[in-house]
């Protein structure tokens, strides 16, 4: 499928990211275990000189920002893949995006309306 094709799928609602893949490569890209351990490892740090409630704020932070990263990285693959032909091919390659084959082509809401 090309750039065009997909961009036009796209459109009509029949592409389909995978959600786990795309974590791994946003994990991968952003180098979140090396910006994660630091922030965990001084958490506890923070926790174990007697500043428990900034330690435990910080470890939650850093859960969080994991949480969030591994949240948005279906949107960020499909948004970057939509803009930037050469990642389109290097994520179709890699197996996370797919196109859906004769699938109903749906309102940008996401829900099929009823009449």
């Amino acid at each position: 499928m090309t750039h065009a094709e997909f961009v036009d799928a796209w459109r009509g609602a029949r592409v389909q990211v995978d959600p786990k893949g795309a974590a791994q490569l946003l994990s991968a890209r952003l180098m979140l275990p090396f910006v994660l351990l630091p922030a965990l490892g001084a958490a506890v740090a923070l926790a174990l000189v007697g500043h428990y409630f900034y330690g435990g704020a910080l470890f939650a932070a850093a859960l969080a920002l994991r949480h969030a990263v591994r949240r948005s990285a279906g949107g960020y693959v499909l948004q970057r893949a939509l803009a930037d032909e050469r990642f389109y091919a290097e994520a179709l390659a890699a197996g996370l995006i797919t196109a859906i084959p004769g699938s109903p082509v749906l309102p940008r809401g996401g829900a099929a309306r009823r009449r």
